[in-house]
């Protein structure tokens, strides 16, 4: 008989979701539901890309704003899938006053980044990939936060404010 792996299961804020800082992201605010991308492959990456730029074009963002945040959820989903093979991204939004800001939570259940400072070092890669992704996403992006648990997984979240 053949054993068949266990679907994960994605869950809101999911208990194993590390915080290196001990905070956790505020969430979005109720007024619109958060869109949830699994994310195990390169159709993927693309989905999680097209409903992310959707949601900032729904939010009022700008053309040029709307393909930074694409941009920053392609390297975001890529890095799932190069380096722990599933997990999820998420879309949601918070308000500044007037103006609303995307918030983007990227989380997986891979082995977990043992040194953030040399992830985040331009140039820094463990499969010889150009090393630009995650140093990246935090140029593209107005608010950037990492945490990783080794052996337990990495969240993401990144925020971009409606100009």
């Amino acid at each position: 008989m053949t054993m068949q792996p266990a679907a994960i299961n994605y869950v809101p804020y999911v208990p194993y979701t590390p915080f290196v800082s001990g905070l956790a992201p505020t969430p979005p605010l109720p007024d619109i539901d958060d869109v949830r991308v699994p994310v195990e492959s390169d159709t993927d990456i693309v989905a999680a890309r097209q409903k992310g730029r959707a949601l900032a074009v729904r939010l009022g963002f700008s053309s040029g704003e709307a393909t930074m945040v694409a941009t920053a959820i392609s390297e975001l989903a890529r890095n799932i899938v190069l380096y722990a093979l599933r997990g999820e991204m998420v879309f949601g939004r918070e308000s500044n006053g007037e103006k609303p800001i995307l918030v983007i939570t990227a989380r997986d259940e891979g082995e977990g980044i043992a040194d953030i400072r040399q992830a985040m070092q331009d140039g820094y890669s463990t499969t010889g990939r150009l090393g630009v992704g995650l140093p990246g996403v935090k140029r593209l992006m107005d608010e950037f936060e990492i945490s990783s648990i080794v052996g337990r997984g990495t969240v993401v979240v990144a925020k971009k404010w409606k100009e």
